[in-house]
């Protein structure tokens, strides 16, 4: 049975808990599941880990508002999916056009660290997202975690692909590219850097063929 997203789901018990413990200390923020933003009819997915507190659980919006959503709506507005380069909050008019953004889990984890169990919790969600997708699709995989996420929601081993910044697997009218997330640690310790994360785009848009690449900012 299919089952699509569920703005009111209560699934695992520790994250339904944690949201509504934090509805009392935040009661200004989104503290709920946070929905797949972006173009119904994409042929890029990116797939980040889950909501981050003072970012997608706060405004409801994947990557928006936190640290980790600068590179990436800059990098996605440079490549030609976003109409602008920073992502405030979910009513400052960005468009994403053929990409769609989305969470291995849909709820912010105690910690930011979701435990196996809700992750495969979550997944027939993924599953139906992926689904939706035309052939040919690329879906990137924001870290490992989100990688045997959507394998899992392929129904495929995590064994028969591994996980590699910049790899790139061929599967059923699918392709995966990963890389490392986009996260404040990752770019900050430069285990991700800009130009390696460019350099991930370049290789999806030669999928996608789209708008030219926009220059970089000075």
């Amino acid at each position: 049975m299919e089952t699509h997203f569920d703005p009111h789901c209560t699934r695992c018990p520790r994250l339904s808990d944690f949201l509504a413990d934090l509805r009392q200390k935040h009661p200004g923020y989104h503290n709920a599941p946070v929905a797949p933003f972006g173009d119904p009819e994409a042929r890029l997915l990116i797939v980040g880990l889950a909501p981050g507190m003072h970012g997608a659980n706060a405004s409801g919006r994947p990557f928006t508002g936190d640290y980790a959503g600068i590179l990436l709506y800059e990098t996605l507005h440079r490549f030609g999916f976003a109409s602008r380069p920073e992502s405030v909050s979910a009513d400052d008019g960005l468009v994403l056009s053929d990409c769609r953004i989305t969470n291995a889990v849909k709820c912010l984890p105690p910690a930011n660290k979701p435990e196996t169990g809700e992750v495969v919790s979550c997944n027939d969600y993924l599953a139906v997202e992926l689904k939706g997708l035309p052939r040919d699709a690329v879906v990137l995989a924001l870290g490992t975690i989100a990688h045997n996420a959507v394998l899992r929601a392929l129904g495929i081993k995590a064994s028969a692909y591994r996980f590699g910044h910049g790899a790139e697997h061929e599967l059923d009218g699918l392709t995966l590219i990963d890389s490392y997330h986009c996260s404040r640690y990752n770019t900050q310790t430069r285990r991700l850097t800009p130009e390696m994360f460019q350099a991930v785009f370049a290789r999806i848009r030669e999928r996608l063929p789209g708008p030219q690449v926009r220059q970089r900012r000075a």
